[in-house]
C-alpha cells in the first residue's frame, strides 16, 4: 500500500497526463513578476524532444481606457523541434506574431515583461516574453513595450524547455480585462 501511495505521489509531482500518455519533466521554470489574476490552463508538452521556437498572440494598443480595453499578451505558442505547435490557455483578442526560432539550439530560460497594476486604470499584466537559447542567443517576442522585463528564470539544468502552462484571466465583461498574467515552462532531459 505504501509503495502504491509513493508511486502516485511521484506521478503527481513529476508528470502530467497529456492525452493518454504521461509526460515526465525534470523541473519547472518560473519568474517572480507574473500577474495575480486568472486560472492556470492545462500543461502542454512536445510529443518528443524540445522547444525550438515560439510565437505570441498580441492584442495591439486599443486606445483610451474609457472607450477601449487593452489586454496586450493573450497567448504563447511553442514550436517543438518536430514542428508540433503547443499552447496552453489563450485569450480571445489579438493576432499571432511571426514565429522566432533558435538557429541551432533549444530554448532554456525566459523572462516576462509585465506592467505593474495600475489602480483605477487599464491593466494589461503580461506584455511580452524573451527566451534564451542553449547557444546563449536571446530572442525577444514581438509583444507590447508596456511594463518592464523582470529577472530571467533559472536555466534548464540539463535538456531544454519541453512544455508550458499559462495563467489567463477569463473575459471580465464591462470590467477591465488583462488576459495572460503568467507562464510556467517545463524542462525535460
Amino acid at each position: 500500500m505504501q509503495l502504491l501511495i509513493s508511486a502516485i505521489l511521484y506521478l503527481l509531482g513529476s508528470c502530467c497526463l497529456c492525452g493518454m500518455e504521461a509526460h515526465k519533466y525534470e523541473s519547472i521554470l518560473t519568474v517572480p513578476n507574473g500577474g495575480p489574476w486568472g486560472s492556470w490552463g492545462h500543461q502542454q508538452f512536445c510529443p518528443s524532444g524540445y522547444v525550438k521556437g515560439f510565437a505570441l498572440k498580441v492584442d495591439a494598443y486599443q486606445g483610451f481606457w474609457l472607450f477601449y480595453d487593452d489586454t496586450a499578451l493573450n497567448g504563447i505558442r511553442l514550436i517543438c523541434g518536430d514542428g508540433t505547435v503547443i499552447e496552453s490557455s489563450v485569450g480571445r483578442w489579438g493576432n499571432w506574431t511571426k514565429a522566432q526560432f533558435c538557429s541551432s539550439s533549444k530554448l532554456v530560460s525566459f523572462s516576462l515583461r509585465v506592467e505593474k497594476r495600475r489602480y483605477l486604470l487599464d491593466d494589461t499584466m503580461a506584455n511580452n516574453v524573451r527566451f534564451a537559447c542553449s547557444d546563449k542567443t536571446k530572442l525577444e517576442g514581438l509583444g507590447s513595450s508596456r511594463g518592464h522585463f523582470g529577472p530571467w528564470s533559472n536555466n534548464c539544468t540539463s535538456g531544454a524547455i519541453c512544455g508550458l502552462q499559462t495563467k489567463v484571466q477569463e473575459p471580465q465583461g464591462i470590467w477591465d480585462d488583462t488576459t495572460l498574467n503568467d507562464v510556467r515552462l517545463f524542462c525535460c532531459k
